[in-house]
């Protein structure tokens, strides 16, 4: 037992919630005037694919740039006044086994982190509201108060994760070794190998590959209702008809998650 602290980092997009937390971004800020109903659209479309099959490096810098060139001469008080919109639609998609996960870490006492690509003042209002320390994301240059459509410090995603859990970690004092990450996919790679418990949830092919070739935990959230969607989205997408197959994985329920995920994950509510 050490009196070093540690610290839980969990992903936000297909991690802790199902899907794109930038396409409810996008619907607030299409309220707000700041968005055309065109591309709303289009994000929504892209928000479904990155839902059932996830997203490229290219595709996640490509939803960055959008995001900036959106909020690129606004105000940065509109920005914040759209929050309580987004975490108002955001909350109901965080996945119940994950919420049971950040309650675990929390009667643990380890501090809890989201870590996301998706704007600083999403993340951390999002964070506020789950009860957590807070929330690590990608932050916007702001300049007498408006937003230049620039970044301020580098994207926090893939290896801009972990330099920003290093940092906070030199901050606060964390033991890495004792930490744990939880992520989706392959991209947030560099966050995992820097601590000593990564976990992967609902992975892609690339990070379950790895994940069993490293020996590391593998945490599978109501897989067999994410293959159903996924069947039934890729059919209209097509516009095919037909029988499609049913792939039933690990369900892990609301009642029992903390026992089985404590179990798998070694937590048993210790500090460690």
């Amino acid at each position: 037992m050490s009196d070093t602290p540690a610290a839980a980092f969990f992903d936000l997009d297909r991690t802790l919630m199902s899907g794109s937390s930038a396409f409810y971004f996008g619907k607030a800020a299409y309220r707000e005037g700041l968005l055309p109903m065109s591309r709303l659209f289009v994000d929504g479309s892209a928000a479904l694919m990155f839902k059932l099959f996830g997203a490229s490096d290219e595709q996640s810098e490509a939803i960055r740039d959008r995001i900036l060139a959106t909020v690129a001469g606004v105000e940065a008080q509109k920005l914040t006044s759209l929050a309580p919109q987004v975490i108002e639609e955001l909350l109901p998609q965080i996945r119940p086994e994950a919420d049971a996960l950040l309650d675990m870490h929390r009667e643990a006492g380890r501090d809890v982190y989201i870590i996301s690509a998706s704007p600083i003042e999403i993340v951390g209002e999002l964070a506020s509201a789950l009860e957590i320390t807070g929330g690590l994301g990608t932050q916007s240059e702001i300049v007498d108060g408006v937003y230049t459509g620039q970044l301020a410090a580098p994207f926090c995603y893939g290896e801009g994760k972990a330099d920003v859990i290093r940092r906070l970690a030199a901050e606060k004092g964390y033991d890495l070794g004792r930490c744990y990450s939880y992520s989706d996919s392959a991209s947030d790679l560099p966050m995992m190998q820097i601590v000593g418990h990564p976990v992967a949830v609902n992975p892609d092919r690339s990070l379950m590959s790895i994940a069993h070739r490293r020996g590391w935990p593998v945490v599978e959230f109501n897989r067999t209702r994410k293959q159903v969607t996924r069947t039934a989205a890729v059919g209209l997408l097509a516009a095919t008809t037909g029988a499609a197959g049913v792939f039933a994985g690990i369900r892990i329920g609301e009642a029992n998650v903390q026992r089985t995920v404590s179990r798998t994950l070694g937590l048993d509510g210790k500090r460690s």
